[in-house]
């Protein structure tokens, strides 16, 4: 497992480190050392004396598990145009805390990145604020198909996201260019990503139904924390699902069914992908382990789209998980002021829907290993390498190897932390109470992003702040 044996340019050693590689689910007591933001050499033991005392920084692992950053799918940060909810500099600062060493960035922001001009605008405001390395979605509308082209050109997005319903009320500008709001748009867009190569990220609910729903339940009075379940059932979701594999086969596009939350879904999904139908499924760590309970409990500080399901449809989606129709795991992290959320307490349909959860991703995964519902290694996959896969980053990211990246991070799985919303870095914490008191295990300690300690036991380093890079399916 030898790489490059020059003394020179050692940016970073890590030692003592208990190296995890997913790939053939095995262990290594061993070091890492990292030349120019790559990985140059991996070694069983320690390194020489004299290597260690040209290296820039050292990192001492202590034995603690060394894993794959993580790359997290789906992130909503809202900036510019919603900085107040979010920025690039306080959400990568969270990705870090997490173990994300890449964050997708999605394109719900004022306006969404339909352009060229609009992601570089983007991109502009991301650079000299971001901890963590960051992609970016392209928007994908069925009213301007010709700009999929554009921005497929272009070369910067690493596939294209799109919603099946016009903007919502007072947020035109944010969903700009980013819907296909009916069969024609539906069909000319997915056609118009077909063409590009990429895939098209789709959230699938069926908002005729929803719409329907809704104001039946208000003109009833019926405004309780789940009637936000109830007026989004499991069938506005199969439905939706149904109804885009069908336009999916028609064109040749690739559709990934964002934030699956029902196993019904996943089932559809599952029988599709046996016929060959090219889908990518993912999900988040809030179907797998919160369900209506919860949002009875936490009312809007809960209410996310799709919604939070039964404990019974809960528990049955981990079956997906198990058997490989989950391909990749989201936080879909979308925070909010404070008032956008509270603003649903006595009616649920006011509230904002979406909560933070780049920082919780992780651990709530490694939880998930310690209770023995997933593998170590089904996990590493979900979090780090299929995330990389999909998205055209494999193998410069997502792996453990010579020549990639040097992200990673370095966790204790064994180590229960409680969940404490102050302790957070995200803007949103105020909103941060699905979670809060829960007993977690596998927090980062350590956080490399291209051979940079970001995250430094357990602490975010400011100087790093401007660190971190565009990514695209290309080098540099």
């Amino acid at each position: 497992m030898k790489g490059m044996e020059s003394m020179e340019n050692v940016q970073l050693i890590v030692k003592n480190a208990n190296i995890y590689f997913p790939e053939t689910d095995r262990y290594m007591l061993g070091s890492l050392v990292i030349r120019d933001g790559k990985i140059s050499e991996i070694k069983e033991g320690d390194v020489q004396p004299e290597l260690l005392d040209q290296a820039q920084d050292v990192l001492d692992a202590a034995g603690k598990m060394l894993i794959p950053g993580g790359i997290d799918p789906h992130v909503h940060l809202r900036d510019p145009g919603n900085s107040e909810r979010e920025t690039f500099a306080t959400g990568s600062m969270a990705a870090a805390a997490g173990g994300v060493t890449t964050i997708i960035e999605h394109p719900i922001s004022k306006p969404p990145q339909y352009s060229a001009e609009i992601l570089q605008n983007r991109i502009d405001v991301a650079k000299p604020q971001a901890f963590v390395d960051f992609a970016f979605i392209g928007a994908a509308g069925g009213k301007i198909p010709e700009r999929i082209q554009e921005l497929a050109k272009d070369g910067r997005v690493l596939a294209y996201k799109t919603f099946l319903h016009e903007a919502p009320n007072g947020r035109d500008l944010e969903f700009e260019g980013l819907t296909m709001a009916n069969d024609y748009e539906l069909y000319r867009g997915l056609s118009a990503v077909a063409e590009t190569g990429l895939h098209c990220m789709v959230h699938a609910e069926d908002d005729d139904l929803i719409k329907g729903l809704i104001a039946q339940f208000k003109a009833e009075g019926k405004t309780y924390p789940v009637a936000h379940t109830e007026t989004r059932p499991t069938i506005s979701e199969v439905a939706s699902v149904a109804r885009v594999i069908t336009f999916a086969k028609e064109t040749g596009a690739t559709v990934e069914f964002c934030h699956i939350s029902t196993p019904e879904a996943a089932q559809l999904i599952k029988e599709e992908k046996a016929k060959g139908t090219k889908l990518i499924m993912e999900t988040c760590p809030h179907y797998l382990l919160l369900s209506t309970e919860d949002l009875a409990k936490h009312g809007p500080f809960a209410k996310c789209n799709p919604p939070l399901r039964s404990p019974e449809d809960r528990d049955r989606l981990w079956d997906y998980v198990e058997d490989g129709t989950v391909d990749i795991l989201g936080s879909d992290h979308a925070p909010f002021l404070l008032e956008e959320k509270t603003r649903g307490m006595d009616d649920i349909f006011q509230s904002m829907s979406g909560f933070p959860g780049i920082d919780l991703r992780m651990p709530l995964m490694m939880t998930a290993v310690k209770q023995g519902k997933l593998s170590m290694k089904r996990c590493v996959e979900l979090l780090s390498v299929n995330p990389a896969k999909v998205f055209g980053l494999y193998p410069r990211k997502g792996v453990i190897q010579v020549g990639c990246d040097a992200d990673f991070t370095i966790l204790d799985p064994d180590q229960m932390f409680t969940v404490d919303r102050e302790k957070m870095y995200t803007k949103s914490k105020e909103i941060a109470h699905v979670y809060e008191g829960w007993k977690l295990y596998g927090q980062a300690i350590h956080t490399v992003v291209r051979g940079r300690v970001v995250l430094r036991d357990g602490v975010v380093d400011p100087a790093c702040q401007g660190y971190g890079q565009l990514v695209t399916r290309k080098e540099g």
